[in-house]
């Protein structure tokens, strides 16, 4: 499970432990209100440098539900530096996840996702219809619908958040690339600004090192977390292209309207500089690559159990989906007598694993997945 998707080099690392005790040897703290810090900056350098052209400027969170926050602060501040105060509301795909603070939890599913009981005291969104599954669907019906919707709400919309091509706790549904590309160019003729969640699909996880490179589109703003320290410590960041950094500082405050305590932690920012060397300095699509054909070829064996309704790929994540709500008890027991842990929800059981997993290690995890799938029927 990568422990939630973040230990993507695995654990105890002497390469992170290293720049984790290096820097505490340093500094391991120093607000970041009118100070700066080396981590700060050269993480900043290296997350403009692998990410889509153009997202130039960051702004570092504590989590990756914070960086949503601040990707909807930033979304409106803009629209009112352009002069359009009443764009307030934020337009989002059904089936979606994004956080579980209170701001992150409005533009989540609100039927189908966790965050239910609250629904009465969020703030109403605009929801736009789930892309049909499937890397290469048909998108000709979703696109009437989602224009409709979009077109019927413009006046009222500061930007639309998506997490691109997988949507992660919301069901891990794949959808087509193309769908991205249509968002980004309606989205410019509508004035709205485009938000990718990649705090789940960054860093290589889907075959592309963000998944919004899929499409070959860059977002306006871009959320990242998760992986970002290697599942060292908590932290996330959120980049934004230049017109969206211009509009905010012509909002009345002038600023972004967000501070947090730990934003940019050096320890945090020391581990996430040394995770990223080692991804880039790696050949890491060749080896999400080499997991994704190991989860291909090891889980395929599920379709043959009657109560599997789907096994799916991309990249390091592989899903078995069956046709009830899983069985914890017995799928965490049978996982765990192959020696295997997984962490299955709703009607999925899935894994998505360390970048490190030899081919063995991959064997193992699909032999559990399968037979814990089994041990359903």
């Amino acid at each position: 499970m990568s422990s939630w998707w973040a230990a993507i080099h695995g654990y105890r690392h002497p390469v992170l432990d290293a720049a984790l005790l290096d820097q505490a040897n340093l500094m391991a703290h120093v607000m970041f209100g009118g100070l700066t810090h080396e981590p700060a900056i050269e993480l900043a350098r290296c997350l403009v440098d692998i990410s889509p052209t153009g997202l130039d400027h960051v702004f570092f969170a504590d989590s990756g539900s914070v960086s949503v926050e601040v990707a909807l602060k930033m979304a409106i501040q803009f629209q009112r530096g352009r002069g359009r105060s009443s764009r307030t509301r934020i337009a989002t795909l059904r089936g979606g996840y994004h956080g579980d603070t209170m701001g992150a939890m409005s533009v989540c599913d609100p039927i189908g996702g966790m965050h239910t009981m609250f629904t009465d005291a969020l703030r109403a969104q605009v929801f736009l219809p789930r892309p049909p599954a499937g890397l290469d669907a048909d998108l000709s019906t979703w696109i009437n619908e989602t224009d409709a919707l979009l077109t019927g709400h413009c006046d009222e919309v500061a930007a639309i958040i998506i997490e691109p091509v997988l949507q992660g706790a919301g069901g891990m549904h794949i959808y087509p690339p193309a769908s991205l590309t249509w968002l980004r160019h309606r989205s410019n003729e509508l004035g709205i600004l485009l938000i990718a969640d990649e705090i789940a699909t960054g860093f290589g996880r889907t075959g592309e090192m963000f998944a919004v490179n899929h499409a070959e589109i860059v977002p306006d703003i871009m959320c990242v977390g998760k992986a970002l320290t290697g599942g060292y410590l908590t932290l996330a960041a959120v980049l934004c292209q230049p017109h969206v950094a211009v509009g905010i500082a012509n909002s009345e405050s002038g600023v972004l309207m967000h501070g947090p305590t730990f934003m940019a932690n050096p320890l945090a920012c020391a581990v996430a500089v040394a995770n990223l060397d080692l991804l880039t300095a790696s050949d890491w699509r060749s080896n999400v690559s080499r997991i994704g054909r190991a989860l291909e070829r090891g889980l395929a064996p599920a379709t043959a159990l009657n109560h599997v309704v789907d096994v799916r790929v991309l990249g390091a994540v592989g899903v078995i989906q069956v046709d009830r709500s899983v069985d914890m008890e017995v799928v965490t027991k049978t996982a765990l007598a192959h020696g295997v842990w997984v962490r299955p929800f709703r009607d999925l059981i899935y894994t998505m694993p360390p970048y490190v997993c030899t081919d063995d290690d991959l064997t193992t995890i699909c032999s559990g997945l399968v037979a814990a799938a089994g041990a359903m029927a």
